[in-house]
C-alpha cells in the first residue's frame, strides 16, 4: 500500500504494522495519535528534502504554502493566478484568480472578497423568500450576522 511504501521511505516501517495505523479507516480513527508522530518526524528535515525524497519513491506529496509562499511561486506568478482586488474593510487584497483561462472569453474580477456578512440580508430576501422583520429578528437574536449593524 502507498501508507506501508510511505513509511518505510521516512524510515518508520513498523508504523504500517500497527492496528492503529495499518489501514486507511484506521488512520482516521486514531488520527490524534498519528498526526504528533508525523509532525516530529517531519520536524527533522525541511520540505524540499522531504519532496525530494518521497517523489523519488513516487510518493504523492508537496508542500502546504503559507499564503505568502504561494503567492511568491514561480509558476503562480508565471500563470498570474494573483489577482489583487478592492476590499472595503483592508483596502488593496491578493486573491486567487481562475485558473481556467479560455482565450476568448477572460474573466472578469469586478468585486473584492465581501465583509462577514456584506450579503447576507441579499441572500436571505432573494433565496429564502425573508423579508425585513424576519431578518431583523434572526439578526436580534444573533443567529445571522449582516454588515448593516
Amino acid at each position: 500500500s502507498q501508507f506501508r511504501r510511505f513509511c518505510t521511505a521516512v524510515g518508520i516501517a513498523a508504523l504500517a504494522d500497527d492496528p492503529k495505523f495499518s489501514t486507511n479507516e484506521a488512520r482516521v480513527r486514531n488520527r490524534g495519535a498519528l498526526t504528533p508522530l508525523l509532525r516530529e518526524l517531519f520536524s527533522k528535515r525541511d520540505s524540499e528534502s522531504w519532496i525530494a525524497e518521497l517523489s523519488a519513491e513516487g510518493i504523492p506529496c508537496g508542500p502546504i504554502n503559507t499564503i505568502d509562499a504561494a503567492f511568491s511561486d514561480p509558476q503562480v506568478k508565471h500563470r498570474k493566478i494573483v489577482q489583487n482586488l478592492p476590499h472595503s474593510a483592508a483596502g488593496i487584497v491578493p486573491t486567487v484568480a481562475n485558473p481556467i483561462r479560455f482565450s476568448e472569453t477572460p474573466a472578469e474580477y469586478r468585486l473584492g472578497p465581501p465583509v462577514l456578512g456584506e450579503h447576507t440580508r441579499e441572500v436571505l430576501k432573494e433565496l429564502a423568500a425573508l423579508d425585513d422583520q424576519e431578518i431583523d429578528k434572526l439578526r436580534a437574536s444573533k443567529v445571522i450576522q449582516d454588515s448593516d449593524h
